[in-house]
């Protein structure tokens, strides 16, 4: 008899491991918030009142972790990127969009870095946030190109990447808010078609 393929669903969680599952996230997203992403996820286990093991378990390296603790942010940005699709304004919704981008990097010290990283690796747990987030930015970033307001060689991957090096140069520049704003004025008029 042949063996069926398809894999099995994955099974609900017992009502414990769903705890332990939620506050493993709940202090990820405080740790994180406070220390950055390079937290030790020791302390993460140790404030979620699990052992380390536990915390490897439901979350088998840290960008693993990460992909979770940022799923509520992602799903915020793809939603923004929906709305935003049909503006009237095609690049001026893209600016709006890389600028919602970056301003939720800045909550996590070492998101950006991350991101960059992962951007390139399939088998990295963060790439489930790095792909919808291109696609949703193709989609902006196409309607622009055809509107004329942004030059057809300009790629999506060039773009992400130059979002989240913005984010970080900001992230290394806490003293000075309103650099995240200038580099991305700065780095759209490179954007920009020339005019007819």
């Amino acid at each position: 008899m042949a063996r069926s393929t398809a894999q099995a669903p994955p099974r609900p969680m017992r009502a414990d491991a769903r705890r332990n599952y939620e506050r493993l996230l709940t202090e990820a997203r405080i740790s994180f918030a406070e220390h950055g992403t390079d937290a030790s996820l020791e302390d993460v286990a140790r404030r979620a009142g699990v052992g380390i093991g536990t915390l490897y378990r439901h979350f088998p390296n840290r960008h693993a972790l990460m992909n979770a603790v940022f799923q509520e942010a992602l799903t915020s940005l793809l939603e923004r990127s929906r709305e935003l699709a049909g503006a009237d304004r095609p690049c001026g919704a893209l600016v709006e969009w890389l600028r919602a981008i970056i301003t939720h990097a800045g909550e996590y010290r070492g998101l950006s870095r991350a991101l960059m990283s992962a951007s390139h690796d399939a088998s990295s747990a963060l790439s489930q946030c790095s792909v919808p987030m291109r696609e949703a930015g193709e989609r902006l970033l196409v309607r622009a190109q055809r509107a004329g307001n942004v030059r057809p060689d300009v790629s999506i991957d060039d773009l992400m990447q130059l979002t989240n090096a913005i984010a970080l140069a900001a992230e290394q520049t806490p003293d000075d808010p309103q650099l995240a704003d200038r580099l991305l004025t700065l780095t759209l008029t490179g954007l920009r078609a020339p005019s007819a």
